[in-house]
């Protein structure tokens, strides 16, 4: 079963197409990380997955096929945005009986029991807690209406690294214990590394990579050798990108498997998830001629900054 499948899936608004020609299936089972610079569609994409939007073109359908936004797809999904959308002027325990009366489905005796485990108060208002506190709050009330689907939307862009990682650790265990799917938009591509067992990669738009990690990897190496050879073999190695100084060149490249023959005075590395996501960012539609750098290290860390 598919959680997201999208045909051609498009929104424009005005006369900008923030989402165009999206085309993939996102297998269940999976926590499915979701990258792309701002402004490359990730935002439309989930709001479209969810419910919140239209398309302008195409389709999109979730949990094998149900419309987006029906109300059998609604009851199967939560949500949590970026902004841990909370009302901040109540109290922890009225943002719960909130969130069930809005809600068909909706397990207040396990919410309680996961903010009485974080050591949350129940009678303190959501906006005296911490960043984190509210985060988890914003989980704790997604996952209490027992999801097949878990969509975040950002949701550890203003946590600190603790708060990162308890909030992925409550991801985790309710992926492990309740079965549920997860996919999750991050530039924190260091979390990701550790946690996405998928991987969707958009940029302008569009995908340009999807995939499980692990055939992702294997299907890509990095070749270290010497720059003047680096054009002569971008023309037949199927380069996604090049990092070039003056004395070396690092390709990276797709491979058909571990039997592909490295060049005579060249070597050959594994790839991480971070410089292969990074690659296909850099090379929208992974044409990835071999090009001028001021060296890969440098590349990397302008980045990431």
């Amino acid at each position: 079963m598919n959680v997201i499948e999208a045909n051609a899936l498009g929104k424009r608004y005005g006369s900008t197409w923030a989402l165009r020609e999206c085309t993939l299936a996102i297998p269940d089972g999976h926590v499915a990380a979701l990258v792309g610079p701002n402004g490359a569609g990730k935002t439309t994409l989930l709001n479209l997955a969810v419910g919140l939007t239209d398309p302008t073109a195409g389709t999109v359908a979730v949990l094998g096929g149900t419309r987006a936004g029906s109300a059998a797809a609604l009851d199967g999904i939560a949500f949590v945005a970026q902004d841990a959308p909370l009302y901040k002027n109540l109290s922890v325990v009225d943002m719960l009986h909130l969130t069930c009366n809005l809600n068909r489905h909706f397990d207040q005796r396990y919410a309680e029991a996961r903010l009485g485990e974080l050591a949350i108060p129940l009678k303190r208002k959501a906006g005296k807690l911490s960043g984190g506190q509210q985060a988890q709050l914003a989980l704790t009330l997604a996952l209490a209406r027992r999801p097949r689907l878990l969509v975040l939307d950002e949701p550890m862009a203003m946590l600190d690294p603790l708060a990162r990682h308890d909030f992925m650790a409550g991801v985790m265990t309710a992926m492990a214990e309740e079965g549920v799917s997860v996919v999750l938009s991050s530039h924190v591509l260091a979390e990701l590394e550790r946690v996405a067992d998928y991987l969707i990669v958009l940029s302008g738009g569009s995908v340009q990579m999807a995939g499980e990690v692990d055939d992702l990897l294997a299907r890509h190496r990095v070749l270290t050798g010497p720059a003047a050879e680096a054009d002569r073999f971008a023309e037949r190695l199927g380069v996604v990108h090049a990092w070039r100084g003056e004395a070396q060149a690092h390709l990276l490249i797709r491979t058909n498997g571990s039997t592909d023959p490295v060049p005579p005075g060249w070597e050959t590395h594994p790839v991480s998830l971070e410089e292969l996501t990074l690659a296909y960012l850099r090379e929208p539609g992974a044409r990835g001629a071999a090009r001028p750098a001021r060296g890969r290290d440098a590349e990397l860390s302008e980045v990431t900054k």
